[in-house]
């Protein structure tokens, strides 16, 4: 199977939330056509926190749908692309083994750079189910289907359907789930 892009997010609304900031950019849904990806990711979103989920090294957060569908499975509802706060969600990449440093090329221009895995926090929590999802913090790092952060190298447009490709992958460089430290 190619790799490839199934859908790329951008906030559809900022909600309150209880976190230190007051709001959350999470709730993301996908969007039509060719969409302008620049140093700080795609380009309509919204970074609220920029401190724990956004800047360069964090513009972009890519989900697959092999760990949408497990997750599905876990929770018995419909998990679209954007639900878990991503603006990537791909088919057919094992975002899970991409190792710090790995470049991929993203449709015919852009490319990104591994830097890190995700780490879920409380406003992740609140998102996905609030007191119907106890522990899920620990649920979600337990099971490793973190997806990674991405920064963006080489800037352009991407669309549903573009290819993903590998362009470099360190040898020796640690995957985004040897680094991962789950939260306390």
């Amino acid at each position: 199977m190619t790799a490839r892009l199934l859908a790329v997010c951008t906030v559809s609304a900022l909600r309150p939330d209880a976190g230190t900031v007051g709001i959350t950019a999470i709730d993301k849904t996908p969007v039509a056509g060719p969409v302008k990806v620049g140093p700080y990711g795609v380009y309509a979103d919204v970074q609220a926190d920029r401190k724990h989920h956004g800047g360069l090294d964090k513009a972009l957060y890519a989900y697959a749908q092999e760990d949408a569908r497990f997750w599905e499975q876990e929770l018995g509802r419909a998990l679209p692309p954007g639900f878990f706060g991503e603006n990537l969600r791909t088919e057919g990449i094992d975002v899970n083994a991409a190792r710090i440093g790995e470049i991929w090329r993203i449709g015919d221009s852009v490319e990104v750079e591994v830097t890190m895995p995700r780490t879920p926090c409380q406003t992740f929590a609140r998102w996905v189910g609030g007191d119907d999802e106890r522990g899920w913090v620990k649920r979600f790092s337990a099971e490793r289907r973190l997806g990674p952060y991405l920064k963006v190298l080489r800037p352009g447009r991407v669309a549903a359907g573009d290819e993903i490709t590998i362009v470099d992958r360190p040898d020796g460089a640690p995957s985004i789930l040897d680094v991962f430290r789950a939260p306390a």
